[in-house]
């Protein structure tokens, strides 16, 4: 058994929850929701094991130093008094991303530069020689965390992030984060059992989420490279061994997927990322219009990220949000219909009760995830027998 260590998940603000369950049942302990992550205990076997199967963290980090500075000089000076050398050597090359939510510190960039410069310069007077800069593909990968005066230095053992999973070979002009989608199914409390319909699939991440979700597929069953790959502590046999009892936990389970969007252009970029995981068989795919798209079951969950408004007029978008509602009253009795958008104004235009509502962040988009429940008397119990809360 490896040693036991302090661990951080890196997610997006209102997903900690989630995140947090997903730790539970990997087997971490100790797990305390921060803003924006989790801290939790493992050993190395979990560390390997958070970065392929976890489905809603971005990144997972190991702490290594905590201290307390006020200005750049003294952060300087506490960065060169920890010995790098457990870390690094001078062959080897390094990056610093940073995160400050400080008066003090306000710029990330300059806070990354004064730790860069510091672990430089104590490899130089030791060894007359300092290690390289490599912000694409480093050896190491260092995280700067800085909260007012307290910072946080910790070893990425991730890399590029998460979310990164392997299915966008044509971007969408407007791609949802596959974190936060796969964080949204999770608030929704989906299932395999339960229809699945995104009526505005735009690149289809709802839909391969939700796929991967419902055949327990690991996210990060694409990736060939993490950071930790390049540790000296790493353990290519118990890497081996996580990942391959990973794929043979994917089941061929039976699921009711499917997607439609206005754009051919977007069902044919969700083809092609369907086909990269061999999943276009399982899901069906429709151009439509949402007004003219009927349900093929007689309850379900419905998710969708409807455009908000930065390239229509206003009276266009209101009206686009009042088709959605009128249609959902219409014909979707005894479905949770869930509609992520940062246009408040356009969401009254809904013209129905919120059930629920969540805050999630779109990127820089504070957004509202809100459920309409879409059912009435005797359809009320067969919902709530159907699975769906």
């Amino acid at each position: 058994m490896t040693t036991c260590m302090k661990l951080l998940a890196k997610t997006l603000h209102g997903l900690e929850e989630v995140l947090a369950e997903e730790l539970e049942l990997l087997g971490a302990t100790d797990i305390n929701p921060l803003k924006r992550a989790v801290s939790f205990q493992g050993n190395k076997e979990l560390l390997y094991k958070c970065n392929l199967q976890l489905r809603t963290a971005l990144k997972i980090l190991t702490p290594i130093y905590y201290f307390k500075a006020y200005n750049e000089r003294s952060l300087y000076n506490k960065v060169e008094q920890f010995d790098w050398s457990k870390i690094l050597s001078v062959e080897q090359t390094f990056a610093i991303d940073s995160v400050v939510f400080s008066k003090q510190f306000t710029h990330s960039k300059y806070v990354a530069l004064k730790v860069k410069d510091a672990i430089a310069d104590q490899f130089r007077k030791k060894t007359g020689v300092r290690p390289s800069v490599d912000t694409k593909n480093p050896d190491v990968q260092i995280n700067v965390h800085c909260a007012n005066e307290n910072f946080t230095i910790s070893l990425d053992s991730t890399g590029a992030p998460l979310n990164q999973r392997g299915y966008r070979d044509n971007q969408h002009k407007a791609p949802l984060n596959e974190v936060l989608a796969a964080g949204m199914l999770k608030l929704t409390n989906w299932n395999k059992d339960i229809p699945l319909i995104d009526p505005m699939c735009g690149s289809g991440t709802f839909l391969i989420e939700a796929a991967m979700m419902a055949t327990n597929t690991p996210p990060g069953i694409k990736r060939k490279q993490y950071v930790f790959m390049k540790w000296e502590d790493f353990d290519k046999e118990l890497w081996g061994k996580i990942y391959n009892e990973a794929i043979e936990s994917i089941t061929k389970s039976e699921f009711r997927i499917s997607g439609s969007d206005v754009s051919q252009q977007a069902i044919d970029i969700s083809r092609q990322a369907l086909l990269n995981f061999d999943f276009n068989r399982d899901i069906k795919l429709v151009k439509s219009n949402f007004n003219d798209l009927r349900p093929q079951s007689e309850n379900g969950v419905l998710i969708m990220n409807p455009p908000y408004g930065e390239r229509l007029r206003e009276t266009d978008i209101f009206a686009l949000y009042k088709m959605i509602g009128d249609h959902l009253k219409q014909s979707y009795n005894g479905f949770d219909a869930w509609i992520l958008s940062a246009n408040r104004d356009a969401l009254k235009h809904v013209g129905l009760r919120p059930s629920k509502k969540l805050t999630l962040f779109n990127g820089a988009l504070e957004c509202k995830f809100q459920r309409f429940s879409m059912y009435k008397g005797s359809l009320k119990q067969k919902f709530v027998d159907s699975g769906i809360r």
